[in-house]
This record gives structure tokens, sequence and C-alpha cells, in this order.
């Protein structure tokens, strides 16, 4: 299915938007949503976000490398990124940008879609899903039983971070210094690393997280 968002004059949206249309239900989601795009759906709406701008997908590219390669090379289990769904409850399904499913629930990735929580989510934020990331998603996720959950602000500079062992699961923003993740053992990021124009080698990062003999020789 090919969608279009038009203004009443007509004229296309090219801007950042999230669309959502009502009176879907989850089977047809399932058959008609594409995969090439991030469709999400939640209790009878769908939710569709636009086109990805090359920072954003610079940016989850960045954390992608750095998130698998700590996880490949520690063999804690497996990272996946939308439009891969995560199924969270009947009637909830969500794409998130980047993911994390620990090794002993490996067996709730089925061929369709992962089912359950993940352990760790990161979202990179944009303009059109800036509210939508940090509080509907924050919610869905806490509920759904995530334990730790990263939404990455650009504009804003900051990185938001839930924990669902936390009072409210929000623990705050940080902007600079070190980030731990409770989620994923011994995986950290410097933040100031997102930042930077262009980024840093991804390798070079990944090497100072994994620390000496972290990576095969010639790698």
């Amino acid at each position: 299915m090919r969608v279009r968002v038009v203004t009443d004059a007509g004229e296309e949206i090219e801007g950042p938007f999230l669309l959502r249309l009502s009176g879907w239900t989850e089977e047809r989601y399932f058959q008609e949503a594409p995969e090439d795009r991030i469709w999400e759906f939640e209790d009878g709406e769908v939710i569709v976000h636009s086109p990805a701008t090359p920072h954003h997908q610079r940016l989850v590219g960045f954390l992608t490398f750095l998130l698998k390669g700590y996880v490949e090379a520690r063999d804690l289990g497996e990272v996946l990124n939308g439009p891969a769904l995560l199924r969270l409850r009947p009637g909830i399904a969500k794409e998130p940008d980047l993911f994390f499913i620990h090794q002993d629930r490996r067996s709730s990735i089925r061929e369709e879609w992962v089912d359950g929580p993940a352990d760790l989510i990161i979202e990179v934020s944009s303009p059109g899903t800036w509210r939508y990331d940090r509080e509907e998603k924050a919610r869905v996720y806490q509920e759904g039983g995530v334990m730790e959950y990263w939404v990455v602000d650009p504009e804003r500079r900051e990185v938001l971070i839930h924990r669902a062992d936390h009072p409210g699961s929000r623990v705050g923003a940080i902007s600079k210094g070190r980030l731990v993740s409770t989620a994923v053992p011994g995986f950290w990021i410097e933040v100031e690393w997102l930042w930077r124009h262009p980024l840093p080698s991804a390798l070079d990062c990944l090497r100072q997280i994994l620390g000496p003999g972290g990576l095969k020789e010639g790698t």
C-alpha cells in the first residue's frame, strides 16, 4: 500500500509527519503494512512515519554498529532494527529503530515478529516523532515490560533514559558523559559521540567499549 500525505490544496507534505489511520485490525496490519517503511499498530490504529532523514539513518547505523558489535563479541543475544516487528501483546506492534533481545529470550524471535518485550530499545527521535517517542512510546514500552528504553534526541542533544525498575520508569536525560546500560551487561556509550559532525569512527568507539583484546586481531 502506498500512502501520500497532502494538504487541503493537494500539495504533498514533504516535511516530518506522523499519520494516524483508525479502523484497522491487527490482521489487516500484518497483511498490508509495507516492509520498507515504519508502520506501527496500536489497538486499531496504524501509525505511519515520514521517511527518515540521512542524519537519522547515520545515527541509527552508528548505534547499531556499536550495540551489535558489542553483543556479538560478548555472545549476549541478538540486535535488530525496524521495520523488524516487536509485538508487545496482541494489538500492540512497534518497529523500533534498534532493539536488543537477550540470549535467554531468543526463542521469542519468530519468523514474522519478535513476541514480547525487548530488553533494550533505542529510538532516534525526529521533529515528527519527538512527543510520540518521549511520551506515548515510553508508556507503551513500560506497560509492555521493556527493561530499558533510550530516546536519542539530536535536536536537543540529550538522551532520555527509561528503566522498568525505576519509579515511573523515567530516570532522566543526559547530554554528556558516559551512559551505561543496565539491560546489556557492560555496554556503554559516550553521549558526546552522538552530537559530533561527522560522527566518530564507529570501529574506534567499539574498540573503546570492548576494551583491550575485545576485538579479534585484524578487525
